[in-house]
């Protein structure tokens, strides 16, 4: 978790305003409880900086991008931002199904709110993670995270991107570095003997049988 997650001081003062009104306090306060509620990932190469699992309970930050930049004199850790942006993105598109596009720009405007509320200039922010965003995008995949949403690089038409992850994950499966999907083959199952010719079973207390029912593939 980012280091200025916690907010020692600003989480403990008291609101001034009721809490529907816009506050930044409230606004921190809001960030860490998604914090909170998902796992950050940063040891994987993600395309656009960041992304997220299909599951939506992981967001992964590419592991080139520094956690801190500076802003006129202060060091500013840049996780939690980018974990907002991701989170509100994929809750637009997997409950109201929008389009990439239009949950990326909702998403940016809720960044652009959070870093605003620490007193962070957008423009300078923007233009650290723009010139990442370039580096990071030209570079070589390498690690890709086999659980990685690939929702917007589809709805992006970004066809050579697809093919490269796809070469990326097909090369891991050959080195046998990602656990297999299927299930070992379950020995046969030896039927139980006949019952002895002359004793016959019992009225009122059917046999039963020890085979079970298989369980449902999980997702």
């Amino acid at each position: 978790m980012p280091d200025c997650s916690c907010h020692p001081i600003a989480a403990h003062k008291k609101l001034r305003l009721p809490d529907w009104f816009v506050s930044s306090l409230t606004l921190d306060r809001a960030l860490d409880a998604i914090l909170r509620r998902i796992t950050l990932d940063r040891s994987h190469d993600i395309p656009y900086l960041a992304g997220y699992s299909i599951s939506g309970t992981t967001i992964y930050i590419d592991r080139h991008l520094p956690r801190f930049f500076t802003y006129k004199g202060r060091r500013v850790a840049v996780d939690r931002y980018l974990v907002l942006h991701e989170a509100v993105e994929k809750t637009l598109e997997d409950e109201l199904h929008l389009h990439y596009q239009h949950a990326h720009q909702i998403a940016t405007r809720a960044e652009e709110a959070a870093v605003r509320a620490d007193g962070i200039g957008w423009r300078d922010y923007d233009r650290f993670m723009q010139r990442y965003v370039k580096a990071i995008g030209d570079e070589r995949l390498t690690r890709v995270p086999t659980d990685l949403d690939q929702k917007p690089y589809r709805d992006e038409h970004d066809d050579d991107l697809l093919r490269r992850m796809r070469g990326v994950e097909a090369t891991i499966a050959r080195r046998g570095g990602v656990r297999a999907t299927s299930r070992p083959t379950a020995k046969p199952m030896t039927p139980p003997p006949a019952p002895p010719a002359k004793r016959a079973q019992p009225v009122g207390k059917p046999g039963v049988s020890r085979a079970r029912r298989p369980r449902a593939a999980r997702r």
